[in-house]
Formats: C-alpha cells, structure tokens, sequence
C-alpha cells in the first residue's frame, strides 16, 4: 500500500457537488492499494497512520500521534499513487490493484483506524471527486507498506 499523508486543518470529498466526507484538524490520506496488498498490509498502514508523530507538542516539536492530538482522518482512494513514469508520457498503472481488490483493503484500513479511536470519513470508490484541502503546515509524507 501507498499513502500520500497530509496534515490538514480541515478537509473534504465532493462528489456531484455533495460532500460525501469531511473532516477538522487531522490528516487527509490518499490511499493506493496494489496487487501485493493484503489485509495485514491494510491494517499495518492504519497503524502507521494513527501513530505517526506528526502533530505538535506543547515545544511546537512534531512529538504528537493522531490518536494523541484528538484529529480526525479522511481517506481518500487514489490509484494513480501508483503510476509509473518511467517510460514515456502516459503512466502506466499497472502496479494498481483492481477496484474490486482495492475497495476491500481500503474500506478494512477505515475500519482498523475506527477500532483504533479514530474519526474517519473517506470518499466515494469508483467516483470522480473533488478534494478540498486547507493544509496545516509543510507536512506532507509518502508511505509505504
């Protein structure tokens, strides 16, 4: 699994114009699942993501997890985290999971996050979605299970 992590003050998921997901202050995750992935890799990425230490203690030091700072977390699919552009113009995604093999493993990481303590909402699989995201500093991480 690839993740793209981004710490947010506040994001959401528009499909169709309708907000299908929305959070507060917390880390908006574009997920990719590829042909390799399992459910342990799923659960392993949820707990990377609730323990990463990306939110600020009382030094302003990036000391605290999500489950620590209280945030929330919005799941966002993303298959093309695994377009490949080494060769020509055109990304290749061939290394992405099918939808049908995707959709579990990214629904199983939302519910181990859950379990965890986490708040979480995601976007639509299988739509075209507009993501709004108000970044909370120059976090941004690459992940990879």
């Amino acid at each position: 699994m690839r993740a793209l992590i981004q710490r947010v003050n506040e994001a959401s998921v528009l499909v169709d114009g309708e907000v299908v997901g929305a959070i507060g202050t917390g880390l908006c995750v574009f997920i990719g699942a590829s042909h390799d992935d399992d459910l342990q890799k799923a659960e392993k990425m949820a707990s990377k993501i609730w323990n990463l230490r990306v939110f600020e203690d009382e030094d302003q030091r990036m000391n605290k997890s999500l489950g620590e700072a209280g945030g929330e977390v919005l799941v966002v699919s993303q298959f093309t985290l695994y377009g490949d552009t080494a060769k020509g113009r055109r990304p290749s995604f061939v290394q992405a999971a099918a939808p049908e093999v995707a959709e579990p493993l990214i629904a199983h990481l939302c519910k181990s996050l859950e379990e965890m303590g986490a708040q979480v909402a995601s976007g639509r699989f299988r739509s075209h979605m507009e993501v709004q995201i108000y970044n909370n500093g120059p976090v941004t991480l690459n992940v990879e299970i």
